[in-house]
């Protein structure tokens, strides 16, 4: 539940996780070379495994990486220094631009399964009275599991969901 709660913190929570990824990363691309920077051919290596952690780790629709205009583009706009390749810092500030709207995207998801789904299983309980057999199970559950029980069918209806796509 701690992890949930650190995923809602927001934005020092999605920057925190940038880092780490991007990070590790650069060091593993840049290590292969033997280089301080990339250049857009290793930029875009580094754009695929990204968005392959990003689709391993964290929760949400699975996410296309950018196309390699679209890293080119971008990857002119942070190089500062304007040789052609991105250093560790421009690398930071590139892969934040690329993914921020993936970061919002699976934040939207979060708000969703975490916080709307209970609130509207407490709103809907009473609306459980008057079907038989259901009703009388339901009324006796107490609202703190009845909203995890919904709470957690509506995340395995998103993951079916994800899956089907």
């Amino acid at each position: 539940m701690g992890q949930i709660f650190d995923k809602l913190q927001g934005k020092e929570w999605r920057q925190k996780q940038i880092r780490k990824i991007t990070d590790k990363v650069f060091n593993r691309v840049s290590g292969e070379t033997g280089r301080d920077s990339l250049s857009f051919e290793e930029l875009y290596i580094a754009v695929l495994i990204v968005y392959n952690d990003i689709n391993k780790r964290l929760p949400g629709p699975h996410f296309d990486p950018p196309s390699k205009e679209n890293v080119r583009t971008l990857m002119q706009e942070c190089d500062i220094n304007l040789d052609g390749e991105l250093d560790h810092d421009e690398f930071v500030k590139f892969i934040k631009e690329v993914t921020k709207d993936t970061f919002s995207t699976i934040s939207q998801g979060l708000i969703i399964s975490l916080i709307l789904a209970p609130t509207i299983a407490i709103a809907t309980k009473r609306a459980t009275e008057g079907v038989p057999h259901v009703g009388k199970v339901v009324q006796k559950l107490p609202n703190s599991v009845y909203a995890s029980l919904v709470t957690l069918a509506v995340v395995a209806i998103q993951s079916a969901s994800q899956g089907s796509d």
